[in-house]
């Protein structure tokens, strides 16, 4: 059994699918939320979103709410208790290639003695491929966060689709945003059930 930390974007729903696809046993999902706003750390969505996709995907969802300041100690205290609770053996995470987040999992998960599972880790070359078998696969995501120092900041909104693949070509971005250049939420998906 497995815990997935999940944002409700694009790489966590493609690590879901993945973990699916290997056969393993989601215990849960969960995502960090900031106390001063009540939205997602990083992309800033709305908990009920969250809650929605969860429905959907017919798992629990639980919230870690935290500041910069307890960041860490909110994390290991939650995932300690949802290792209780679900009987855990691993957590999975949605990154693909950066050394620094990869390395800040596997230490959290160590501390609550969780093996740290990456389903999606692939190097950055892969990206643009990744980002093409993201539509294959059937996903359908919209942009709702932008780095307007990397992006267009009308792109909010925007379908990831054959046009904002060509599009995002045309930048000195990652194809799959794993810098932050954008952020998403999924709608619909090979996951999710009607």
């Amino acid at each position: 059994m497995i815990a997935l930390s999940f944002s409700g974007g694009k790489d966590s729903c493609l690590a879901l699918y993945e973990l699916q696809q290997q056969g393993w046993e989601i215990g849960c999902l969960f995502t960090t939320v900031w106390k001063e706003n009540g939205k997602t750390i990083a992309h800033e969505d709305s908990l009920e979103a969250l809650k929605e996709q969860a429905e959907r995907l017919r798992l629990p969802i639980h919230f870690i709410y935290t500041s910069m300041e307890e960041y860490e100690t909110d994390f290991i205290r939650t995932l300690s208790g949802l290792k209780d609770m679900y009987d855990l053996r691993a957590v999975a995470f949605g990154d693909w290639y950066l050394k620094g987040h990869i390395m800040w999992g596997v230490e959290q998960a160590e501390k609550v003695g969780l093996d740290a599972l990456y389903p999606l880790r692939a190097p950055q070359s892969e990206m643009l491929e990744q980002l093409r078998r993201f539509v294959r696969l059937g996903f359908v995501a919209k942009v709702i966060k932008i780095d307007d120092n990397k992006l267009p900041a009308d792109w909010v909104g925007r379908i990831i689709d054959g046009q904002f693949i060509a599009d995002i070509q045309a930048y000195d971005v990652c194809p799959m945003g794993e810098n932050g250049e954008y952020h998403t939420r999924v709608l619909d998906g090979p996951i999710f059930h009607k």
